[in-house]
């Protein structure tokens, strides 16, 4: 998945500015932010600092000081899921939240400045998977990808592909192709050429529980390595270590139920 992540350059770089329409950043909403630090710190050799306060406690992951993903605390008043959520590139968030409305998805905060880092705005698409829309200022976004640690897959789950597609390739402009997959209800989402996203759908096989969502995935060095350490800080396995369509890949939660997958880098 050398191309996965849009412009995402590989040996570790990344741009200056991500094209819109490119995953750009991650960020998970937990209850504990200092016990969610120490899981990920362990897992990933994660370092936090503080973040933007405009949605409450909220600091930044660092990989060798640079940063790649975020964490801020749920709101006690709203029941919103434990989740990474990924954001999208914008050039202007405030129209493209007006194309988001448009198409038939919310907005449900924003868009709003995140002090002097950018502006964003958080949505849902008309079957409710919830995901961002990052305009950069001061930060562009995650600045480091490729190696382990660093986000480099997002994945929607959702009833079916085809509709779904369209709305995000409205949204941000995407061209979509039919994954190389024996699924056929897999959408692979395109700029330029470049994959950036995936789209599956599986029907009435959607857990109730999650209804359609996003899933990130997170490069390591060795996926069954990684699962055990998973397990050892007390996160849990969902889908065993299998060959997938990007190398190696797992399905595992934090401890507080968060899911993303670990996929195995390029050796």
């Amino acid at each position: 998945m050398t191309d996965a992540r849009g412009n995402a350059r590989p040996n570790g770089g990344a741009p200056a500015r991500y094209t819109p329409g490119t995953p750009c950043w991650v960020s998970l909403t937990t209850h504990s932010l200092e016990a969610t630090e120490e899981f990920y710190g362990a897992l990933f050799g994660w370092e936090f600092h503080p973040g933007p306060q405009q949605l409450g406690p909220y600091v930044r992951a660092l990989l060798d000081g640079r940063e790649v993903a975020g964490m801020g605390v749920l709101p006690p008043d709203r029941d919103l899921p434990v989740a990474w959520t990924p954001y999208f590139a914008s050039d202007d968030v405030d129209l493209t939240a007006d194309v988001v409305r448009s198409c038939g998805g919310t907005i449900g905060v924003g868009p709003l400045d995140a002090a002097d880092v950018g502006r964003l705005a958080i949505g849902s698409d008309p079957g409710g998977a919830v995901f961002g829309v990052w305009q950069a200022a001061a930060s562009p976004g995650t600045a480091v990808s490729g190696v382990p640690g660093t986000p480099a897959w997002n994945e929607l789950t959702t009833f079916e592909s085809a509709r779904t597609a369209k709305f995000y390739e409205t949204v941000f402009g995407y061209d979509e192709e039919p994954a190389l997959s024996a699924d056929p209800d897999h959408v692979t989402l395109r700029l330029k050429g470049r994959p950036v996203a995936g789209v599956h759908g599986v029907g009435g096989a959607l857990p109730r529980d999650r209804g359609p969502h996003w899933t990130t995935y997170f490069t390591v060095a060795g996926t069954d390595d990684a699962v055990e350490q998973v397990l050892r800080l007390g996160g849990r396995l969902l889908v065993p270590p299998h060959e997938g369509p990007h190398g190696r890949v797992a399905t595992v939660t934090d401890p507080e139920g968060a899911r993303f997958v670990v996929v195995e880098g390029p050796r």
